[in-house]
């Protein structure tokens, strides 16, 4: 019930502030309506993110590799203290983390320290990513079209459901994608900042977010490189002397960004390195890890992720982007889109937040068509088709924005699992611990000092581990082997 009450409150505070945020545009009073946005948007993501306790797929390794790095920022670990043997091939159970890049897991990493180990203080860098996020895109929205456009934008951004999931660590590759995502929104922020200014420090902020974007999912990121050259080719305020001299620093900015911890692992980790970069490699040409999707994957995800009607703007911007072939400005946002697009589709291995970092585009393009239509509604006689599509173009991403955050049902937020780890961390605080037949040993490492593993050694590991002064805890969930029954010097427990 305490879920539903915090729920239904959040909507209420939404639907509120979304009216009248909605009113103040009207009136061109377009700060006061963005800000109302954000504020609202970022009560959205307070309560996706408040679920007590670690998700199962992808957060709870991030969670883990970022709790280990507070001490250690350089060297990312999953099995912080690793006892047992592993396999540096499998990223879920390895001791060095070379899965993801850095960025994310130094948010989180730094978080938790300021705030503390918990999943509030986990989930808060991707609350306060996505929470600007809104007003970075009212700023793209603007400059690609108008104000009222970079509104709308702004606001299918705050309710997007797979953000809110995202944010809140519900959906796999979460805080990464999240990441990966503003770190895109802002280089390309920087870029208009580049063209309205003609300051040499925003084309450097750009190539620092873009590097930080690298450092966040890796090379697509590049695709901000043709997204700068049409944008400031369009603007007509550089000779090509300046643009040529901008764009070379840029590049020159963003290896200096990401390169170096490239360098760094390859020197310091290199067969983990040099795996994780044949694994990368491996998603083009092998469906990994169950991920076997058709070529239209995506095509079907944008329709779920963005509204079912989201065919129709995309059309009518690849209309507009024929009849306009030299407008600039379509050519990057088209190119910002379609060329992952394409890319991701032909790939084997295939996830929803593959494309997640071109939602601006999609989420400009609809509100822009929106507009259009309303204005094409003043001329038909009898516009009632219209008027249904400009409802529902609003209508069906909130509806799917609640089936997202879940604000009504009936969930339990601070689990008992959660709360008997916790309750453990505070009575059994020998950091040589190892607990062994545990079912969630990443959560266990999150929540405790322990060393934590799912299944149970042979006697003679257990008693050799002993005598190197480990502690051995199992838990005793009615059908451990009989040699691991009842030993001398072992603390049984039973966990839920």
């Amino acid at each position: 019930m305490t879920n539903q009450i915090f729920g239904i409150f959040t909507v209420l505070f939404c639907l509120i502030g979304f009216y009248f945020s909605w009113k103040l545009q009207t009136r061109q009073h377009f700060k006061a309506a963005v800000v109302l946005l954000v504020i609202c948007g970022f009560a959205l993501r307070l309560y996706t993110s408040s679920d007590l306790y670690l998700h199962a797929w992808d957060e709870r390794y991030h969670a883990l590799v970022a709790k280990n790095m507070i001490n250690h920022p350089m060297v990312p670990t999953l099995y912080d203290k690793p006892v047992m043997p592993f396999d540096h091939r499998q990223w879920y159970a390895n001791h060095v983390w070379l899965h993801k890049q850095p960025v994310p897991l130094w948010l989180m990493a730094g978080s938790m320290r300021l705030f503390g180990v918990n999943e509030i203080a986990l989930r808060l860098p991707s609350v306060l990513m996505t929470t600007l996020g809104i007003w970075l895109t009212f700023i793209l929205g603007s400059y690609f079209f108008n104000r009222k456009t970079g509104y709308l934008a702004a606001l299918f951004y705050a309710i997007n459901g797979l953000i809110l999931e995202l944010t809140g660590g519900r959906l796999p590759t979460d805080h990464i994608d999240i990441a990966f995502l503003f770190f895109v929104e802002l280089s390309v922020v920087f870029i208009i900042l580049y063209i309205q200014r003609q300051g040499t420090i925003f084309t450097i902020l750009a190539g620092v977010s873009l590097g930080c974007a690298i450092l966040s999912k890796w090379l697509p990121a590049l695709i901000i490189l043709p997204v700068w050259l049409l944008m400031v080719a369009d603007s007509g305020k550089f000779p090509v002397k300046t643009i040529i001299i901008q764009f070379l620093l840029l590049i020159f900015i963003t290896c200096l960004t990401f390169m170096p911890w490239q360098v760094y692992i390859y020197r310091a980790y290199p067969v983990e390195a040099a795996w994780e970069s044949s694994f990368n490699l491996r998603h083009i040409t092998e469906a990994l890890e169950g991920h076997n999707e058709p070529f239209s994957y995506f095509l079907r995800k944008i329709m779920i992720n963005y509204g079912e009607l989201i065919f129709l703007p995309l059309a009518w911007f690849l209309w507009t982007w024929k009849k306009r072939p030299y407008d600039l400005k379509k050519w990057a946002l088209g190119l910002w889109f379609f060329i992952p697009l394409i890319f991701f589709s032909a790939i084997k291995t295939k996830m929803q937040g593959y494309l997640l970092f071109t939602s601006p585009v999609l989420f400009i393009i609809t509100a822009e068509f929106w507009y259009q239509l309303a204005a094409w509604r003043k001329r038909i006689r009898f516009p009632v088709l219209i008027n249904l599509l400009l409802i529902l173009f609003i209508a069906l991403p909130v509806r799917y924005s609640i089936e997202r955050a879940k604000p009504f049902d009936k969930r339990e937020k601070n689990p008992e699992w959660v709360k008997e780890l916790r309750a453990l961390n505070l009575t059994e605080t020998d950091p040589k611990t190892i607990l062994f037949n545990y079912h969630r040993p990443v959560e266990a490492m999150f929540y405790t000092g322990f060393t934590v593993y799912q299944g149970i050694p042979d006697l003679a590991t257990i008693l050799d581990l002993q005598a190197k002064g480990y502690r051995i805890m199992i838990n005793d969930d009615g059908s451990l082997p009989g040699e691991s029954n009842h030993l001398d010097g072992i603390t049984y427990r039973k966990f839920r």
